[in-house]
């Protein structure tokens, strides 16, 4: 049996709280789908007795005894780091991300990432995290062709406080989207479910059984005509943080994200739009230390800009 490292914790959160993000949140260095799979394995006890479901809801106020194995180490290369920063201090980092940029690595793209670069600005990060599933610092994400806010801890301390604000919907998350074709109402509210698509396990959908509450507000900024292309520039907020939420909702309402070949097709194509018209511009968060409410605004970039400036509705 390889050696284990044992992880002891009081859970003092609400009532009814999955155990699977109890642990997520109590260890966010490693990601949920690990922790759910050490559950399953029997290397979690609350209040002594092994639980082998990582949905059980706890009362609060539980031992949780996490054994997690060694692993050989696959910390990141460290890399050069080129990204615009908007924020910085002991705690945390915020960048203005680029479209085309990954934020951790995974499966087909091992280096070239956020955390990559992270490591070779701070090369103390190794010490300070877990770096070996990939994720030191990452407290949420941005899809790779999504440009904007991305927030990072620089702390493990940091890391949990932010992972924290995130889950617990203490955030304001306000994006920019150029969509196809001109929304019927300026404003809208989309409440819609997401979940897995039932055919195509790679997306996402708006479903009737097993998704997620997700929320989503648009507001339109501006209209006119990409090519032969009605378009519009919306501000979109959302409540909840779903995998694609923007995307899916835009999609299931008729109005795909420009550019965006896995929910609106490739039509956009055809005005020379070549990756997903999305920017996270803006965001409001707790400072991790302070509890300061602190709010980030990121440029938009060259090529979403380039479009924008020829709508005049």
């Amino acid at each position: 049996m390889p050696e284990k490292n044992a992880l002891e914790f009081c859970f003092g959160g609400k009532s009814g709280v999955r155990l699977d993000r109890a642990l997520a949140e109590l260890i966010p260095s490693n990601s949920r789908s690990f922790l759910q799979k050490l559950v399953r394995d029997g290397r979690v006890t609350v209040d002594g007795e092994i639980c082998l479901l990582p949905r059980r809801a706890l009362d609060g106020g539980e031992k949780i005894v996490v054994e997690i194995p060694e692993a050989p180490d696959t910390t990141p290369r460290a890399e050069k780091f080129d990204y615009p920063i908007l924020f910085e201090d002991d705690s945390m980092l915020v960048i203005n991300k680029p479209a085309g940029a990954v934020v951790h690595p995974g499966a087909g793209n091992p280096a070239g990432t956020v955390v990559n670069a992270l490591l070779g600005r701070y090369p103390e990060m190794t010490t300070r995290f877990d770096c070996r599933d990939s994720r030191p610092g990452i407290v949420h994400r941005l899809d790779k062709d999504t440009s904007g806010v991305l927030v990072i801890a620089k702390t493990p301390e940091a890391q949990f406080k932010l992972s924290r604000s995130f889950a617990e919907r203490e955030t304001t998350k306000t994006y920019l989207a150029l969509v196809r074709g001109i929304p019927e109402k300026r404003t809208r509210e989309i409440s819609a479910p997401i979940g897995r698509h039932p055919i195509n396990r790679q997306k996402m959908a708006v479903v009737e059984r097993n998704g997620k509450p997700a929320l989503s507000r648009y507001t339109v900024k501006k209209t006119g005509m990409i090519g032969i292309f009605p378009v519009a520039l919306l501000e979109v907020g959302i409540a909840t943080g779903r995998t694609h939420q923007i995307r899916v909702h835009m999609a299931s309402i008729g109005h795909p994200v420009l550019g965006d070949t896995l929910y609106g097709g490739t039509r956009s194509a055809a005005a020379g739009i070549d990756r997903q018209m999305l920017h996270a511009w803006k965001l409001t968060i707790p400072h991790p230390v302070t509890g300061e409410m602190l709010t980030f605004c990121a440029p938009i970039p060259a090529d979403m800009e380039k479009w924008t400036a020829i709508l005049n509705g």
